[in-house]
């Protein structure tokens, strides 16, 4: 189990639940450290005055916020302190909305509420509770000197908190659409075959059987270096969309989703590969 990085009480009315927080998601992303070509040296990276080109120490570092070009207010730790948000051990239920009423979209990272010892009852409470009334607490939390929104829905028996983004964070979608969609309008026919297209290919969702297929081959491709395998790059194909016939490509994908197979494919053509690099296998060079 993940270890805790917040503990506090979960405050609804005059119920209080004891919680720790611990991370419900961790990165896989395959990370590189920057080197000097021929020696493998790593690259640092030196903090320097864009006035002198003399590096900085840390103790003469400031913040600064540029209100134009050039132009900065500086930030002392001091002020920051005196607008800290008040530290608590709480997260005070402000409100319960539907689940349905929040937008994927102001959800940012997740995180377990695992209960205390002793606190099961009262937080298996909480969680049937909003499970069968389908609701979500909406409250704030302080972690680390910020104070942030926060969403906490039931998950498969447990209690998850979101962190959220605020409304003004959130980008507006008016004039994302180009003046062809707007005025666009399917006919039912193209509608209903959509909506046959949807449906056949339906199914229940098993985050399992999706893979992140750029990691495993990066991983494989590290591997093969690593062995001293050649590596090979398959030469990098792009394809401009292509105009088609709308009820054209809807009968087709039809077809094939009823054949089992998979919408987009061509019987007699297939797309290019993707431009990865495939390894293949060598003897070792001598030097």
């Amino acid at each position: 189990m993940p270890s805790a990085i917040w503990s506090g009480t979960i405050g609804f009315g005059l119920v209080s639940v004891p919680i720790k927080v611990v991370s419900a998601t961790k990165s896989q992303d395959v990370r590189f450290n920057q080197l000097e070509e021929g020696t493998n040296a790593r690259i640092r990276y030196r903090k320097v005055s864009d006035a002198t080109g003399d590096e900085v120490p840390n103790e003469r570092i400031v913040k600064g916020y540029e209100v134009a070009s050039g132009q900065y207010v500086v930030v002392q730790d001091e002020d920051l302190k005196s607008l800290a948000p008040k530290a608590s051990r709480t997260i005070e239920i402000e409100d319960f909305v539907d689940l349905d009423d929040i937008d994927p979209i102001f959800f940012e990272n997740p995180y377990y509420l695992a209960p205390d010892p002793g606190a099961g009852k009262a937080y298996k409470l909480l969680v049937d509770a909003m499970t069968e009334l389908r609701k979500v607490a909406v409250g704030r939390v302080v972690m680390r000197s910020k104070e942030s929104l926060v969403a906490i829905r039931p998950l498969d028996g447990i209690l998850c908190l979101e962190t959220m983004r605020y409304a003004d964070e959130i980008n507006p979608i008016e004039g994302l659409l180009p003046e062809d969609v707007e005025e666009a309008e399917p006919t039912k026919r193209e509608l209903d075959m959509a909506k046959q297209l949807v449906e056949t290919l339906t199914t229940e969702f098993d985050p399992t059987k999706y893979h992140d297929e750029y990691r495993e081959q990066l991983l494989g491709l590290i591997e093969a270096k690593q062995a001293g395998q050649e590596i090979v790059a398959e030469p990098v194909v792009e394809e401009r969309g292509k105009v088609v016939d709308l009820m054209a490509a809807l009968e087709a994908s039809l077809s094939r989703a009823g054949r089992g197979g998979t919408p987009g494919e061509s019987d007699e053509e297939e797309l290019p590969p993707a431009a990865d690099a495939k390894p293949r296998k060598r003897g070792r060079k001598s030097a």
